[in-house]
């Protein structure tokens, strides 16, 4: 049963961009093992409140915690806990694919990170560039890349801005398996997404943004 700290809180957010209120009055709490998924049009505020709730944009108004405590992605636990997929992340420059993956999995202390930066390669269709620099990747690649580097590692926490997209059908619903197992296993997990074969999969809590 939850208790009245456990997992992602945030309570009374606020976001103003000059006299408008993107975020006016948001309630959330995902418990452990949970998903919630965040709808609506674009414009709708759904990337500022996964910015919000991943640390990186202060509100004007109300807080957000995790595991009772306010989540600050610069806090070295906070980020221990916490998985993040906004857009697509900067990789290592002068790494592999592969090397950016194992780099990754030995920072979060996985262990045999070289069998775990392989198998995750594999999960996410890179295993032909494992051996390529991250900037001659494809658009789609990059991405692929990107939620590798979520995926190889142990979070307790993730936020996912449409990690489905540029998948094709095939790899979207080998995604939402994915997440769904990674709730299964205890990970809170808040999406945005489009697409509602990944949100009837995945999804426990739907939060509708106007």
């Amino acid at each position: 049963m939850s208790t009245p700290v456990d997992g992602l809180r945030a309570q009374g957010l606020v976001k103003r961009f000059g006299p408008r209120a993107i975020i006016d009055g948001v309630e959330i709490h995902v418990a452990a093992g949970q998903v919630l998924a965040l709808v609506g049009g674009n414009g709708s505020g759904k990337t500022t409140l996964l910015r919000i709730l991943a640390g990186l944009l202060e509100p004007d108004d109300g807080e957000v915690t995790w595991q009772g405590r306010p989540l600050d992605e610069s806090d070295p636990w906070v980020r221990s806990e916490l998985a993040i997929l906004l857009d697509d992340a900067g990789a290592f420059p002068d790494l592999s694919v592969g090397e950016h993956l194992e780099l990754l999995a030995r920072a979060f202390a996985v262990p045999d990170p070289a069998a775990a930066a392989a198998a995750v390669l594999d999960e996410v269709g890179l295993a032909a560039q494992r051996d390529q620099l991250p900037a001659t990747l494809s658009s789609g690649q990059r991405h692929r890349l990107s939620l590798g580097s979520v995926l190889v590692r142990p979070a307790a926490l993730m936020v996912l801005d449409e990690p489905e997209q540029r998948l094709d059908a095939e790899g979207r619903l080998w995604l939402a398996d994915r997440l769904r197992a990674a709730a299964d296993d205890g990970a809170a997990i808040v999406i945005a997404s489009h697409d509602q074969a990944v949100i009837d999969t995945t999804a426990d809590l739907v939060l509708e943004l106007a």
